[in-house]
């Protein structure tokens, strides 16, 4: 510090030209060959920091850039929005955040060996299925060969069996239907919430546009790790998704049929798809209900898409 009050009215050096060496021994006599680390520390805020402070900041810009979409509830990291979606339907988890980590493409040699691992998981979980219903089909054959031997009292006892165990599968029917319910809720509440956060940035850019400010493109890390589910859609309505998965029950009961169609299809082929899954439907006469939100379509909406009716990018329909 005495070294610069000493020189206060020499020429200032340039920034670029300051280096540790030079620093540490500057041509001011005396008190510069006296200087200590406190003093050259001094020296290179004055000269060094100016320069490279917008380096700084441009550095500091780069690091909270979002590369990608994180689970915090599973910690699994997504590439773009309609991933992070599939996974919210999937799992029925609805707390994403943006992340600064960057997923890098697979090379050739890993996406045959990504296709070759899920096809033998499949391989595995259809041998696993298969080896349960032939040991069901088993049983029930050998009860049903064994009613023709007993005598009534036994084929009684046979058959409050089999309708036990119709019970049971009925029971495990329904739980899967309240899974996948809780499922579909979980993504509807998440995209109600993205189209929130779409239109209130929406608004807010209009407003400094119309008070001839500048809008910032993208947030602070600390607001998006505290922001809810809505971050998984950020800057995304649902009308801009190009496909729509769908979910349909029948009003009578039974197993949901699923499907995936493009958001410009129209709800008419929803019904000729269900009329082909069920032959107790007709196209004609089918209505179709959705409880969140609250809305029922009747024959005069087959005509318009399915973004349109607001289904866009999932949804959940009773059809009666």
């Amino acid at each position: 510090m005495d070294h610069i009050i000493e020189n206060e009215g020499t020429p200032v050096p340039d920034p670029s030209a300051v280096s540790g060496t030079q620093i540490s021994q500057p041509t001011g006599g005396a008190a510069g060959e006296d200087m200590d680390d406190e003093d050259v520390a001094a020296l290179k805020a004055v000269y060094g920091h100016k320069g490279g402070a917008d380096a700084q900041a441009a550095a500091a810009a780069a690091d909270v850039e979002a590369k990608s979409i994180k689970c915090s509830e599973c910690g699994k990291i997504f590439r773009n929005t309609s991933l992070a979606q599939f996974h919210a339907e999937k799992s029925g988890h609805d707390q994403f955040e943006e992340s600064t980590e960057e997923i890098k493409p697979l090379t050739e040699e890993e996406k045959k060996q990504k296709l070759a691992e899920l096809r033998d998981k499949m391989a595995a979980k259809r041998a696993v299925k298969a080896k349960e219903e032939a040991k069901e089909h088993k049983a029930n054959e050998a009860i049903r060969r064994k009613s023709g031997k007993c005598d009534p009292k036994d084929i009684n006892e046979i058959r409050e069996e089999l309708k036990q165990k119709e019970i049971i599968k009925e029971a495990e029917a329904k739980r899967r239907e309240k899974v996948e319910d809780a499922k579909a809720r979980a993504a509807i509440k998440a995209q109600i919430e993205a189209d929130k956060k779409a239109r209130a940035e929406k608004a807010a850019k209009e407003k400094a546009l119309r008070e001839g400010k500048a809008f910032p493109e993208t947030s602070a890390p600390a607001t998006s790790a505290s922001a809810p589910s809505g971050s998984i859609a950020s800057g995304i309505a649902g009308r801009d998704y190009p496909q729509t998965r769908l979910q349909i029950r029948m009003a009578s009961g039974g197993q949901p049929y699923t499907t995936t169609l493009a958001s410009d299809a129209t709800l008419r082929e929803v019904a000729e798809f269900l009329a082909g899954q069920s032959l107790s439907v007709d196209v004609d006469t089918v209505t179709f209900v959705q409880h969140f939100p609250r809305k029922q379509f009747n024959q005069s909406d087959f005509s318009r898409t399915l973004r349109d009716l607001g289904l866009t990018p999932s949804a959940v329909l009773i059809a009666s």
